[in-house]
């Protein structure tokens, strides 16, 4: 802006101002001097910056791109709101599915006038809102904008953390933070604050983590009134676990660890404590590892068992209803799942010949040849008699707790009914104990004679 003679006015100084007006004059009317004046006015005047003045945009063009606009934020809302993908595999023109986001655009361009006269093909060919990179810039406006409601919903309140670690599909470990606390209304509110990547997961690293996302979100671990975590040692333990890290800053962060969890990880840590437990539920794990290394597998346990199915029906030894006879399958338990080893347990003895009858079928089979010693020995494992004792014997333990569980799993925790089914459960173990160990046995033999395994002499 400012040429050679011009730039003395600022490294120079102008020390001869008071001598006359004749350079003044002379400057005023220097071209210099002019064109400075001509950018200071355009500089001040409303409307003149270089985008306006280069690409003008009418007030229709304002109005389409408002109203295309909104149109893709509701498309995204909607499919946000239900957990959909936005992107596809092909997005191209001749794609016969190009992803849920174009696919619910052009859906409602086809079932709506104005939306049809502004988006896709009528929309400017720069302008058209659709690319990943526009979705994703809308993805991250509507993430801003939800969590900024968050924490005004909050306010200055006391807060809770709920925080869970788990690996994505490439095997990066990240950590979900939601905040739990009481709104102006009166109402206990969940919200999803966000996803964190994580190094490791050590207790401090997942400190350094929460912390890290409390602070860009302006939080303090101050204001936090609890935590909420899995069972994981590294979670919850007494001396270094994450628990005990946050109660260092912040010693009314109590940690409230979930019922159902707390008694499921008692009974699976006491169970596997003994050996002959511990034993069953690693026959239970290799058993599980070879009917569900493959599909094929599945399907031959699902195979057998409809045929079984027909043939019991069809002999009159079972009845047919709504809800009866329902397909089983044979799900991995978990330690932190609620009632997931009463149901393995469950569906083994159910499925009992069904399975013997596939592991027999795969022993034969040349193709599977490579894993004979592991099929056979399980085949052995499964007709001894410490298998299937310990199978029912496991049953009955869990079937004991499971309505105590179910009742701990509930939202609305009534702790009146939870400790008075703690109290029939008790009871029901010192029952067993006491008068209940002929009957048991003697239901346990019947399966022993049904499927021919040998029984040992109990005297002896």
């Amino acid at each position: 802006m400012f040429g050679k003679e011009s730039g003395k006015f600022i490294t120079d100084g102008w020390h001869n101002w008071n001598i006359g007006t004749i350079s003044l004059d002379k400057h005023e009317s220097s071209t210099l001097h002019k064109f400075a004046q001509e950018k200071y006015s355009l500089f001040v005047k409303k409307g003149t910056k270089i985008d306006t003045v280069i690409e003008k945009v009418s007030e229709k063009d304002r109005v389409d791109y408002k109203a295309r606009l909104t149109y893709s934020l509701r498309c995204l809302r909607f499919l946000l709101h239900q957990g959909l993908a936005c992107r596809g595999h092909d997005e191209t023109e001749e794609s016969n599915n190009r992803g849920n986001f174009l696919e619910l655009l052009n859906w409602l361009a086809g079932n709506n006038e104005e939306v049809h006269k502004v988006v896709l093909k009528n929309a400017p060919g720069n302008c058209i809102l659709t690319s990943p990179h526009i979705q994703k810039q809308i993805i991250r406006c509507c993430s801003k904008e939800t969590t900024r409601y968050i924490l005004e919903e909050l306010g200055d309140d006391y807060y809770a953390i709920l925080a869970d670690e788990c690996s994505d599909i490439s095997h990066k470990e990240q950590l979900a933070v939601c905040l739990h606390y009481v709104d102006k209304r009166g109402s206990v509110c969940e919200r999803f604050l966000g996803v964190v990547h994580v190094p490791g997961t050590t207790s401090l690293e997942l400190k350094t983590a929460i912390q890290s996302l409390l602070t860009s979100h302006h939080l303090s671990l101050s204001s936090c009134r609890g935590q909420g975590y899995d069972g994981a040692s590294n979670m919850k333990g007494e001396v270094k676990g994450l628990k005990t890290l946050i109660m260092k800053e912040s010693p009314s962060a109590y940690y409230v660890h979930c019922f159902a969890h707390q008694l499921q990880l008692v009974l699976v840590a006491v169970a596997k404590g003994d050996v002959g437990a511990s034993t069953f539920f690693a026959q239970v794990s290799r058993l599980l590892n070879i009917v569900g290394v493959s599909c094929k597998r599945h399907d031959m346990l699902r195979d057998v068992r409809a045929r079984k199915l027909k043939k019991a029906l069809e002999l009159g030894e079972i009845e047919s209803g709504s809800g009866l006879n329902q397909e089983m399958g044979l799900a991995r338990p978990g330690d932190t799942r609620w009632g997931s080893h009463y149901r393995t347990v469950l569906h083994i003895i159910d499925m009992y010949s069904t399975i013997r009858e596939v592991l027999i079928t795969l022993g034969k089979d040349p193709t599977q040849r490579d894993d004979w010693p592991n099929i056979h020995a399980m085949v052995l494992n499964l007709e001894s008699f410490e298998f299937v004792f310990n199978a029912h014997l496991m049953l009955v333990i869990l079937g004991y707790t499971n309505e105590l569980s179910q009742s701990l799993q509930k939202r609305d925790q009534d702790i009146v009914n939870a400790m008075a089914l703690v109290g029939v459960a008790k009871r029901r173990f010192q029952q067993l104990r006491s008068d209940g160990w002929e009957d048991f046995l003697e239901k346990v033999k019947s399966f022993y004679i049904e499927y021919s395994i040998d029984v040992p002499a109990m005297d002896s």
